[in-house]
């Protein structure tokens, strides 16, 4: 693994704040705000923009003749922040208007959740900066690829990262572009009353991400999705009658998605409350000691803030304690608002405190354990709107709509929290590796959340009056309705809880299994073994589709067999740390390539209202229909291979290479 800051010389007063770059932030702020709003309103998903952001800024610096590491820093991290507003918002706003609560997008509304929303992420992650990238010393892979591409035009490696980024934007290009190929691979077959099925993500991405966290964080995620799609979903469908479409049984494919979104999909999300509470108290104690360190800190008067490293400075915790309190009273104003009623406002309240800086920490984790594009925000929302609606249907009642509503309410500004948690985390990780001011960095995530909350109301207000919402009154007459799976997602659990139809026993299931795995991790602690079993990195294994988790696990298999020839062939230290260097900038390169193009086909879906604009062999437009439906999965898989020996020979080589 690269080393942290202390492989840097520390400069002591670097230039890192300047207006070019909180100009250039804010701009890039709003750009991939706007382009992840439609992402997240068409296809359920964002993609994360830290390198993208930081890709852009080298390349705009440079443009000046100005090439500061820290500076470009700064910008990814307050670009990123409006991508990470973007999905709070878009994941549960749009809840509102399926439920009929809301007739349109107000301005004030949405840009008082998005931003306040994501201030407490921010403010949530200051204590835990400490607790989960110092203490802990989670990968944060993303975060680890970030400063992999910033620092690598200083230090010699561009060459290890060039020729893997453009591997990975042509083969993102030919996959969701150009349509050469099907990706996912996935296959079902009926088996008797059953189903047995298949499916991989052709990514070079997440075989990257694989590759960084390595084999045991691989494992345990595979190890969640194969118990859920080969034990849970069969054991379902054999019990089960198959249901059918006039008289014609349902697809095999089709019937074990339903059965993982409807079923199965909720062990996961039992998993990760029981999970999120357990990291709490794993943490307890290095989160206190962050919050009386920061305290500490600046009681001393000049001397003793002197005495901290620069490195080490966060906003101080006054201040961030402060703000919280100030952010609570907008919050509850909304609340009371909408409800009408104290005593159920408060109690809203103070779920979405205590909710979003668990939730906050929770999803802080997971981007340390799988990067912050991975993580599952939806999942961590849907256990939020759970704990809310049942609290408000104690306090409510039967009021269906309403008590959605409320619940709803909740969790926006929790996903806003969590998402710019696990954003922000990731980018200040990257900023620890390249020797960055963390409170300077704190404070470009509130000029990136500032940016997203400001535009997102009429991008969604625009949005919604030229498609509408699939299965909902405003999609009559329009072309292209948005499906807005997430949102359609919270408001279906929302409505559920008040009307019934919530799968309690899958639920819990995840909480026993949960409890299991805690056990074991603690046992295998005791034991002071190498292999460990954090619960999330299984409960996400559950949540997620099964078919992300294969390329993570090649990713990390080939990690360990580097790891092996290195010592096979008895690596000097040095060979050894260019070896691991050269396989962590490789695995930059595919991460980066992938989000670029992601970003370049995003903004040409935003622009031209086409997600299929690019597609030569799409099926409208038949020029080669044959082989369209001949080829499949099977050059990506050919290629995906080709990628996957390319990085084994690039690491695995032995010999003194130039130091990257």
């Amino acid at each position: 693994m690269p080393k942290p800051a202390a492989a840097f010389q520390i400069v002591k007063d670097p230039v890192e704040f300047t207006i070019t770059a909180l100009v250039l932030s804010f701009v890039l702020a709003v750009v991939l705000a706007g382009a992840n709003a439609y992402l997240a309103l068409f296809a359920g998903m964002t993609v994360s923009a830290s390198i993208p952001a930081a890709v852009i800024s080298m390349a705009f610096f440079r443009l000046l003749r100005r090439n500061n590491i820290l500076e470009n820093n700064l910008v990814q991290t307050a670009a990123s922040s409006g991508e990470a507003v973007a999905a709070g918002v878009c994941f549960t706003l749009p809840a509102l208007v399926l439920l009929d609560c809301w007739t349109s997008f107000s301005y004030w509304q949405v840009a008082l959740i998005g931003g306040v929303g994501g201030s407490l992420g921010v403010l949530f992650t200051i204590p835990l900066r400490r607790s989960l990238i110092i203490e802990e010393k989670l990968q944060f892979p993303e975060g680890i690829a970030t400063a992999e591409v910033l620092r690598s035009a200083e230090r010699g490696g561009v060459r290890y990262l060039v020729g893997p980024a453009l591997a990975a934007a042509l083969f993102k290009l030919g996959a969701e572009g150009l349509r050469f190929w099907t990706d996912p691979f996935v296959v079902a077959r009926r088996a008797g009353n059953s189903i047995i099925s298949f499916g991989a993500n052709l990514s070079p991405a997440l075989l990257a991400v694989g590759y960084i966290v390595g084999l045991n964080i691989a494992v345990l995620m595979f190890l969640g999705g194969f118990c859920n799609w080969y034990i849970a979903i069969p054991w379902y469908a054999a019990t089960h009658p198959w249901p059918s479409v006039k008289g014609v049984d349902m697809p095999a494919l089709d019937f074990a998605k339903r059965i993982w979104e409807e079923k199965t999909r909720y062990i996961g999300v039992g998993g990760m409350l029981l999970g999120g509470l357990w990291t709490i108290v794993k943490l307890r104690g290095s989160l206190l000691k962050g919050i009386t360190a920061g305290l500490g800190a600046y009681k001393g008067g000049q001397e003793n803030k002197n005495k901290i490293p620069r490195t080490e400075k966060d906003i101080p915790m006054k201040w961030v304690l402060l703000m919280i309190a100030f952010s609570v009273i907008p919050v509850f104003a909304l609340y009371q608002l909408f409800v009408g009623r104290l005593y159920i406002s408060l109690p809203m309240t103070i779920v979405m405190i205590l909710a979003g800086f668990l939730f906050s920490a929770v999803a802080g984790y997971m981007a340390g354990i799988l990067g912050s594009s991975n993580c599952p925000i939806s999942g961590l929302t849907i256990a939020t709107v759970l704990v809310s609606a049942l609290l408000l249907l104690a306090l409510m009642g039967k009021e269906a709509q309403q008590g959605a509503m409320a619940a709803i309410l909740i969790g926006s500004v929790v996903c806003c929290a969590a998402s710019m948690a696990s954003d922000n985390l990731q980018d200040l990780k990257a900023g620890h590796v390249l020797g960055a001011t963390p409170w300077k960095q704190q404070l470009m995530q509130f000029v990136g959340v500032g940016a997203g909350a400001l535009v997102l109301a009429p991008i969604l207000g625009v949005l919604y009056k030229a498609h509408g919402f699939a299965g909902h009154s405003s999609a009559v007459g329009k072309s292209g309705p948005f499906d807005a799976p997430q949102a359609n997602l919270m408001a279906g659990v929302a409505k559920g809880i008040f009307t019934g139809g919530i799968p309690w026993g899958y639920v819990g299931i995840g909480v026993g299994l949960a409890a299991a795995i805690i056990a074991l991790d603690t046992w295998l602690e005791r034991r002071k073994s190498k292999f460990r079993a954090p619960v999330l990195a299984v409960a996400i294994g559950f949540y997620l589709p099964f078919r992300l988790s294969m390329p993570i696990l090649i990713g990390g298999c080939l990690h360990t067999l580097v790891a092996h020839l290195r010592r096979r062939h008895a690596f000097t230290k040095e060979q050894a740390e260019d070896s691991d260097q050269r396989g962590i900038l490789f695995a930059s390169g595919l991460i980066t390539g992938e989000a670029l193009m992601g970003i370049l086909l995003a903004c040409a879906i935003v622009l031209s209202g086409k997600m299929d604009l690019l597609a030569i062999l799409s099926s409208e437009k038949k020029p080669l229909p044959v082989l369209s439906e001949t080829l499949g999965s099977w050059p990506a898989m050919l290629l995906l291979a080709a990628i996957v020996f390319w990085l084994y020979k690039t690491a695995a080589a032995k010999g003194r290479a130039e130091r990257v």
